[in-house]
């Protein structure tokens, strides 16, 4: 098996390559990018939002991530600060009337190229 960042260079390629066929034959670790939201603070430009995960977790600066809560996307976060084990992200969007709360599960948005 081709070690984490290998793979993930790899499924990069395909993503920007459109290589969709190519996508299925690939075994591509999913738990890449996962985390829990540990903290929330509010300053007076913007909230931010203390991740349980970094670089160790497969995460990178600039990357966006989707927050849910049991099934229901919340909303969307920006990677600005990243420690091996920890991250702090800038909300981009919430859906209308809901907040985010500790625990609440974060991944990385990825884009699909799939051919139909």
């Amino acid at each position: 098996m081709l070690p984490r960042f290998h793979r993930s260079l790899l499924a990069l390629f395909v993503a920007v390559s459109g290589a969709g066929t190519l996508a299925a034959a690939v075994d591509i670790d999913r738990s890449i990018g996962k985390a829990k939201i540990a903290r929330i603070e509010a300053t007076s430009a913007a909230d931010l939002v203390v991740l349980d995960a970094g670089f160790e977790a497969g995460l990178r600066q600039s990357m966006v991530c989707q927050v849910s809560r049991a099934g229901e996307t919340l909303g969307k976060l920006l990677l600005v600060e990243l420690r091996s084990t920890a991250s702090t992200a800038l909300i981009l969007n919430l859906t209308a009337g809901r907040s985010l709360q500790l625990g609440d599960v974060v991944t990385v948005q990825t884009v699909s190229t799939r051919n139909n």
